[in-house]
């Protein structure tokens, strides 16, 4: 009898899940939908564009081919709109600046916060107390009621360029990163670290040796998280940045308004397409380690 009902149990529990995949199948259309929209309309031109934004014409990808063709003889990026795009852009320069924007913030917010979770964790005084609120309360000021402040103590103190934003980012991505080390951090046995210190280990050995390596799941989901916001942020860039020296990406696209309102809509679109390019390929090479270090932190928190 409870062979039965396990399986019945088991064939209900296929079925649910079928229908459920189907379902959220449907609902992922809806935010993959923009995405194809816009890499249809980059191999079109202007005209086409404007025309039927979301039909496949056999004319409009004739043109599109014939764009690759000409773009590979010239040994540029690729379809026309693909070229305009890189050079109105400067794209390969706003590139650099967004990758060592991205990379050196999340390795930076990845150490420092690491570190600050794991000594909240493990001494338990007023002053971690104080941190660890502090930590908490930044993840839910609103970003517009420090935006004037922030501007004007970027300037003083000299942070408008790539090295500077990295500090500002630091600052505003270590709240959600303390508070998943800290969950994670938790559920490490502390007997471990016990050990470790007790063969010779100093504190910063015994962090980088023993600790760290076991918050890789954590560490990963909060590489993939900083990454994105990072990589696709416009507005703190615009406020810190020296935009007439330093373009990350998001500005970059920016200028290809022209004056009263012109928009070049084919390279619109392609430079959109190589911007999101890098992070889509980042987060599904990382993606499982998402789930599995938020579960971690949560279940051993």
């Amino acid at each position: 009898m409870a062979k039965r009902t396990e399986e019945s149990y088991s064939v209900r529990r296929a079925k649910h899940g079928g229908i459920y995949t189907l379902v959220f199948a449907v609902f992922s259309l809806v935010w993959i939908a923009p995405i194809l929209i816009v890499v249809l309309n980059s191999f079109k031109r202007k005209a086409y564009i404007f025309r039927n934004p979301f039909s496949i014409s056999s004319r409009s990808l004739a043109d599109g081919w014939e764009q690759f063709l000409q773009g590979v003889r010239k040994v540029m990026c690729g379809w026309l709109n693909y070229n305009n795009a890189v050079r109105k852009t400067d794209f390969f320069h706003a590139f650099q600046y967004s990758l060592f924007i991205t990379v050196a913030s999340v390795i930076l917010i990845i150490l420092c916060t690491s570190m600050c979770a794991w000594y909240i964790t493990r001494v338990h005084n007023k002053v971690t107390g104080t941190i660890y609120v502090l930590c908490l309360f930044s993840m839910i000021v609103p970003f517009q009621m420090v935006m004037f402040t922030l501007s004007k103590f970027a300037n003083l103190l000299n942070l408008g360029n790539p090295l500077g934003i990295v500090i500002v980012y630091l600052g505003f991505g270590a709240g959600l990163s303390v508070f998943l080390f800290i969950g994670f951090i938790k559920g490490i046995s502390i007997e471990i670290e016990e050990a470790a210190m007790i063969d010779g280990c100093t504190p910063l050995r015994t962090f980088f040796g023993v600790v760290f390596p076991i918050l890789k799941p954590t560490a990963i989901t909060v590489a993939i998280l900083q990454a994105m916001w990072i990589w696709n942020d416009y507005l703190l860039p615009s406020l810190v940045l020296n935009i007439n020296k330093y373009k990350t990406i998001p500005i970059a696209i920016q200028y290809l308004k022209q004056s009263h309102g012109q928009i070049d809509w084919g390279a619109m679109m392609a430079v959109l397409v190589l911007a999101i390019l890098p992070i889509v390929i980042f987060y599904l090479f990382c993606q499982k380690y998402i789930i599995e270090g938020v579960l971690a932190g949560a279940v051993k928190g």
